[in-house]
Parts: C-alpha cells; structure tokens; sequence
C-alpha cells in the first residue's frame, strides 16, 4: 500500500464539511474502527460513507498496483492477503449495519424522519432508500399473507410498535481513548442512586451502552 495522504470529507462540530486528510493506514484504522464498534454496539451508528467510499478508492489503486508489479514479486501475495483482509472488514461492516437496519427498521426511519438538518444522519442515502423498500415491502407482505383476511378494524399494523427497538440498556465492553471525567451511570435497580464515575486513558469497562452512546460517537472510547 502506497503512503499517499488521502482527503477525507467529514462534519464539524457546527454541522459545517471540514477535510481531513489521512494516510492509507490512517484510513484503514478508521475503518476498522468503525467497524468494532458497529459491531458491538446494540444502536445503528452515524453512517460513514466517506470511509467506505475512500476505501474502496484505495482498494481500486492498490490492485492497479499489483497489475503493474512484475510477476513472481514476493510483495505481489502479501499485498494480495491485506487486499482481502480489508475486502471483509468492509463488507462485514456493511453487512452489520444492514442486519441492523432489516431488525429495526421502522424505528430508524423515523429517526432519520425527525433528525434535524444539523445532525449527522445514521443512514447513508443507499441505505435510507433500502429501509424504505424494505418497509413497504414488509407493508405489503403482511397485508397479503394476513391483515386482509381480518376484520376491518384489525387491518392495520403500527410497525413503529410493532418491531421492538435496539436495546440501549444492554451492556458493552468498552477501551477507553480518551480520559473522561463526571461520567452519570444510572442506577440498575430502585435501590440504588445515580453516581458519577471517570474513565480513565487505556482503562476497560463493562457498562450500559446508553450510558456511554455520546462518547462512541465522539470516538472518546473504543467498543471491543
């Protein structure tokens, strides 16, 4: 993999574009992040469709590379092996997000419904047209196979009520990256209180995704 610095496109904190510019191991850092965390994490995450997209650039210049090496350069296989180690990483990443997505779909339109313009979204627009489809087409298949053959009054279905949502009270396991102070961790049972506790640099916890949601987005710590 070439050390050239690519451009990556992102949001500011005042919802304005701001361009940070990575190298290919940068990047794949990134990447792997992302992925962690969506993977452990119970919530759909904001959508990084700069990440995917820069990666998949990188992978289309890296085997434009391998076309042009000399054949039986022994660069030529490990280049090969870490081509295909980044290939699953990515389509595991995607294939997370979009088991997410088939879960719990209702609850994430309406979310990315009431977002306000300076929110990230949590889905990227391929992803917001495939939970629309994928909505209207469960719309029709309960309508066909069930809801007509019933009373009048019984021939509709709320899915936002229907389909449970993402359990934020579920417990993760978490690195923390950057020291973090006052953190609130409700209480478990009526017994107990409210109390504040600080993370600190390098520390491991396991603790209620909810608690902790804010700073896996701000990427203050690492889910694993």
């Amino acid at each position: 993999m070439t050390e050239e610095e690519l451009n990556l496109t992102g949001q500011d904190s005042d919802g304005g574009s701001e361009e940070v510019v990575l190298t290919p191991a940068e990047l794949i850092e990134k990447l792997e992040q992302a992925w962690m965390n969506e993977k452990f994490a119970p919530d759909l995450l904001e959508s990084k469709p700069e990440i995917v997209e820069c990666v998949m650039e990188q992978l289309d210049h890296m085997e434009e590379n391998l076309r042009r090496a000399k054949k039986g350069d022994l660069k030529i296989s490990i280049h090969r092996m870490e081509m295909e180690r980044i290939r699953y990483v990515l389509s595991s990443y995607l294939r997370c997000r979009l088991m997410k997505i088939e879960k719990f779909f209702p609850h994430f339109l309406e979310k990315e419904k009431t977002r306000r313009e300076e929110e990230p979204s949590i889905l990227s627009p391929g992803e917001f047209a495939f939970a629309k489809e994928y909505m209207a087409n469960t719309e029709t298949y309960l309508k066909n196979v069930a809801l007509k053959h019933m009373p009048p009054n019984l021939q509709k279905v709320d899915l936002l009520r229907a389909v449970p949502k993402p359990d934020l009270d579920s417990y993760v396991f978490l690195r923390v990256k950057e020291r973090q102070e006052n953190i609130l961790v409700e209480p478990e049972t009526d017994e107990q209180r409210d109390y504040v506790i600080d993370l600190e640099e390098g520390s491991q916890h396991l603790i209620r995704y909810k608690t902790i949601a804010p700073l896996v987005a701000s990427g203050a710590i690492q889910l694993i």
